[in-house]
């Protein structure tokens, strides 16, 4: 192998492939929960409405309702916060858009405005990594509020519409935590576990290991946000630590996978699924050094918002530019709801180029398939408001529950669902209507990624050098303290614990920068060379410690009942 170390020069330009675009995947395991929870959360607010003959007002509660589609993934304790903001970033976008809209009719100023919100959202979105949805839900419901005519006087009430919704939809998000208190750390667990089992299985037969193992480690990292998210005392604690020890034999498996026994991991993945007990995992050595490793992960704090925001500059730019300059394109042909165009561009962004280009191909299939399949549905929803309602939460319900098999099959349905809801105010000409989604549609994709074409992201080949240097110190680390006779508790699982992670994040940057265009070549063999070191670390401070004696018998995992 070349000792050089590429750093510099240009990347050439990827190849774009339509290949596996369109391909659907398995659903989500909790693709019911998401699809349920938002039509428990619109359908009240908009039954009312059309009781009390004001389905006009459907759009401010409907920015309410649709906060009930995030933080499904997370323990109720963070599920509970995460509500909160998402509701309160709703209404921050809502207040400033309803705000605008009674001060201004100007479309390019509104144009304008709805740009940076929209990379405001996305921004914020990323850094704190809530979704899915993302920003999608937020930037639609600034942008379409933009539009409709406001005074100032009206402001209020329509915000208080809103804010109702809003409490409704973490009531509804909520609502299974007194049935299956454990369920969201239960299911990070057992995902973690037959990620590491396929890897163990993909090992053994011989295959390409390589994406079983980035999955398997990505799996487990996330149940560690799971878990640590959790309380460290309290009834809740003992459930917790049981889980913990479940993810510990996942991540040796990942690190061993040799010594690993894929039906045993199924096999504990399997009996978390329901509402039994969990498992036991047996004798395992140092478990209490383990434990201690968790602790010491504990302590670390996740870094300040700032800062994580500072890597995500060039997709806020993108969004922005790419949303302002797809909302006065719309202008330009006359559409008149150009923040059709807008949310477009905003929802095409992704981490890198490649990733964009797919989710652009993905959004105009899934739009276009949506404005025929409008088509169809129209004469039925124009048979009365009741109706109306019916469609649109039949096809809220489609979205949620087929957006997991891939992006533009949820599409299909969230686009008639808007087509719809611009008719609660009132019944428009569907040809019109299917004109302008399409023309907008088509647009918002072709310029939102010309933008991205012209915003690169040049700072991609800073980070992998600065992940593959953050790998190395980790495996540095670990070294040490394996050199050592007796390190001190809980430091070398705490090593091993900081290596994977930052394996993790290599890989996940690595893999996001070779996605992007015209940036400096990336450090390939420097990343190659760092994932091979650190994963034999990975693999002789598992050997080091199933070596050992286990010291405690009395740390055993106890039955524990979810």
């Amino acid at each position: 192998m070349s000792s050089a170390t590429p750093t510099s020069g240009i990347s050439p330009v990827r190849r774009l492939s339509l290949a596996g675009v369109l391909r659907l995947r398995r659903p989500s395991e909790i693709w019911f929960k998401p699809a349920l929870s938002s039509v428990a959360a619109v359908a009240p607010p908009n039954l009312l409405l059309l009781a009390l003959g004001r389905l006009d007002l459907a759009m401010y509660t409907m920015a309410g309702s649709l906060c009930a589609l995030y933080a499904h993934n997370r323990p109720y304790a963070a599920r509970a916060r995460t509500l909160a903001w998402v509701v309160l970033g709703m209404l921050g976008g809502l207040a400033v858009a309803l705000v605008t809209a009674s001060l201004t009719r100007n479309a390019v100023v509104l144009v304008t405005v709805g740009a940076l919100l929209a990379a405001v959202q996305k921004a914020l979105c990323d850094a704190t990594r809530v979704g899915p949805p993302g920003n999608v839900v937020l930037t639609f419901i600034s942008s379409a509020a933009l539009f409709i005519p406001q005074t100032l006087g009206q402001v209020p009430g329509h915000l208080a519409l809103a804010t109702a919704a809003g409490v409704w939809a973490w009531l509804v998000g909520m609502a299974p935590a007194p049935v299956r208190p454990h369920g969201p750390e239960r299911r990070a667990t057992a995902q973690a576990l037959n990620a590491a089992a396929a890897y163990a299985a993909s090992h053994r037969t011989g295959e390409d290991h390589a994406p079983a193992r980035a999955a398997g480690y990505a799996a487990v990292q996330a149940a560690w946000q799971t878990l640590l998210a959790l309380p460290s005392t309290g009834a809740r604690a003992t459930t917790r630590h049981a889980l913990e020890r479940l993810v510990v034999r996942a991540e040796v498996a990942l690190a061993a996978p040799a010594d690993a026994d894929p039906e045993r991991l199924r096999a504990w993945a399997h009996a978390l699924r329901g509402g039994g007990r969990v498992p036991r995992t047996g004798d395992a050595p140092g478990d209490r050094d383990e434990l201690l490793g968790v602790d010491a992960e504990l302590a670390a704090r996740p870094a300040p918002l700032w800062q994580r925001l500072g890597p995500l500059a060039p997709i806020a730019a993108r969004t922005a530019l790419g949303c302002a300059l797809a909302g006065y394109a719309s202008l330009a042909l006359g559409v008149g709801r150009p923040y059709w165009a807008l949310v477009t561009a905003a929802a095409l962004y992704q981490a890198n180029l490649t990733l964009t280009w797919s989710r652009a191909v993905q959004r105009v299939v899934g739009n276009l398939a949506g404005v025929l399949l409008f088509a169809a549905i129209a004469p039925l929803a124009h048979l009365g408001q009741a109706l109306l309602v019916l469609c649109c939460l039949a096809l809220n319900f489609g979205a949620e529950a087929l957006i997991t098999r891939n992006y533009w099959l949820g599409s299909v349905c969230v686009t008639p669902m808007a087509l719809l809801v611009t008719e609660f105010a009132g019944y428009q000409a569907p040809g019109d209507l299917m004109t302008e989604r399409a023309v907008d549609t088509v647009v918002g994709a072709l310029v939102g990624f010309l933008a991205a074409v012209v915003v690169t992201n040049r700072r991609a080949g800073n980070r992998v050098e600065e992940a593959v240097t953050a790998a190395d110190r980790a495996r540095e680390r670990a070294a040490r303290l394996l050199a050592e006779p007796a390190p001190a508790p809980g430091a070398l699982e705490a090593a091993r614990r900081g290596l994977a992670a930052a394996l993790t994040d290599l890989r996940a940057t690595a893999d996001g920068a070779a996605g992007e265009w015209w940036g400096r070549a990336l450090p390939q063999e420097r990343v190659v060379l760092a994932e091979r070191s650190g994963h034999r670390t990975l693999a002789e401070a598992v050997r080091r410690q199933a070596a050992r004696p286990d010291r405690d018998a009395g740390t055993r995992t106890e039955d524990v009942r979810p």
